[in-house]
């Protein structure tokens, strides 16, 4: 029956209903369009696509969002850098290093040669706006290579264009948690369970970050939302309290609207040695780098197998190589090993399909092994939503590669010299394509590809 069920679900087997109805929005790579995507993102770009494909899976309307930081002192500095660049001058200090901000400079020029022609800020502001444009679709450009798909571009800027950052202070001012204390306007997040008080409006009159943050949150929820996920870096451990007591202030459930995941970082060894990163000293490992030196498939493979809170090492060497020591490599020298089997099948006429098999001929302790592993997959896929951990369908992945390789080792799928056809082989190549069909669905919700041929 369970063969019959994943050969007629085909790439629908493993989806559930566990998270029906739910609107969710994924919120991960949240970045400056200031420079290229580094590996702290590349590890989100993998980690959160698998994620929306598994809760997509299990039922959920899943919308995947990149958060543009596009507003603030880095936004002038990295205009000011790139303007630097163009006309020769020195960087200003704290500004943007790297050959990325010449090569930046050198296609604004190219691209449109007045633009030196102009003097002052409008000189400036214009570098930055144009170097912005650019520099974001450098981004967008290497996530599509990477098999990464966002929904959303959500720009920060259009929080505060567009009131929306007035409208969510009104909001929790409704609720009755926004004060006035120093001159300055707060929310009151300790009130549910917050180290201190937040700090929306300064003194001077600025919004802080974190009203850009209250906002946003309000603005999703709005958008018809019930779960928002935020992914974010290591190095924003504080921002769980801050947001879970910002629902709350809402009027939301902070344990069932809002969850917050944080990732660690990631380490690059090559040759055994690690390669060493700096964000704006322009000697950052790229995503596109990292693609370049192993590819998409053992990138993205390897970034997603990890649970995202422990920090992880990435060997090059390893990811390069084809043997069992890679774990991308055996789970698809898995798929690719039964499509050649099932060529053979296909040669020798042996039937198949379900018409043509018989579950009684399943009795081998590898076959039944096999079986009781295939069973495991809608569980696992159900589990990896609800915990969001979609590094869960990698790890059960390698355990079917090895179960199936155990079962061809000790069940002969053809028929050997000339012994007959007989519905032994028919019931074990169906058992084959059954396997197949479940690694080539896990994968997939990887979005990393189930070659045929390797």
């Amino acid at each position: 029956e369970l063969v019959r069920a994943i050969l007629t679900a085909a790439d629908k087997y493993g989806h559930g209903n566990s998270l029906k109805g739910v609107a969710i929005n994924l919120e991960f790579i949240s970045a400056n369009p200031t420079g290229p995507l580094h590996l702290g993102h590349t590890r989100w770009a993998a980690v959160g696509d698998a994620l929306g494909r598994v809760l997509s899976a299990a039922g959920a309307k899943v919308t995947q969002e990149f958060y543009i930081n596009d507003r603030g002192n880095q936004m002038d500095l990295f205009g000011a850098s790139v303007e630097a660049a163009a006309l020769g001058l020195p960087i200003p200090e704290n500004g943007y290093q790297g050959d990325y901000i010449a090569d930046l400079a050198k296609t604004l020029v190219a691209q449109d040669k007045s633009i030196l022609e102009l003097s002052g800020d409008a000189r400036t502001v214009e570098f930055r706006e144009r170097a912005y444009k650019l520099q974001l679709g450098q981004q967008q450009g290497v996530l599509e290579t990477f098999h990464t798909h966002f929904d959303v571009w959500f720009s920060e800027r259009t929080l505060h264009e567009s009131g929306a950052v007035e409208h969510g202070m009104d909001k929790l001012r409704a609720e009755g948690h926004v004060f006035e204390t120093e001159d300055a306007t707060w929310l009151r997040t300790t009130d549910f369970g917050d180290d201190k008080d937040r700090v929306l409006i300064k003194s001077d009159g600025s919004y802080t970050y974190f009203s850009s943050d209250t906002a946003y949150y309000i603005n999703k929820r709005e958008r018809g939302f019930d779960i928002c996920i935020y992914m974010l870096g290591a190095d924003h451990h504080g921002y769980i309290g801050r947001l879970k007591a910002t629902a709350a202030c809402a009027g939301d459930d902070p344990e069932y609207n809002i969850h917050v995941l944080i990732g660690q970082l990631v380490k690059i060894m090559e040759g055994g040695e690690e390669v060493k990163l700096s964000k704006r000293a322009g000697t950052i490992i790229t995503l596109a780098e990292l693609v370049e030196k192993v590819g998409v498939d053992a990138a993205r493979y390897t970034l997603i197998r990890y649970p995202v809170d422990t920090p992880m090492v990435m060997d090059i060497d390893i990811l390069r190589s084809n043997t069992n020591e890679n774990p991308v490599y055996y789970v698809q020298y898995a798929h690719a090993r039964i499509a050649a089997v099932l060529r053979n099948v296909a040669e020798l006429g042996i039937p198949t399909g379900l018409d043509n098999f018989d579950p009684s001929q399943l009795t081998h302790d590898r076959e039944n092994q096999l079986l009781g592993t295939l069973a495991e997959f809608p569980r696992i896929v159900a589990q990896a939503a609800e915990l969001r951990e979609p590094h869960r369908i990698a790890r059960y992945l390698e355990e079917l590669a090895g179960v199936y390789h155990g079962f061809y080792a000790d069940c002969r799928v053809l028929p050997l010299g000339d012994e007959a056809i007989a519905p032994i082989h028919s019931a074990r190549a169906n058992l084959c394509a059954a396997t197949m069909q479940v690694i080539a669905n896990g994968l997939a919700m990887l979005g990393v590809s189930a070659p045929e041929r390797m």
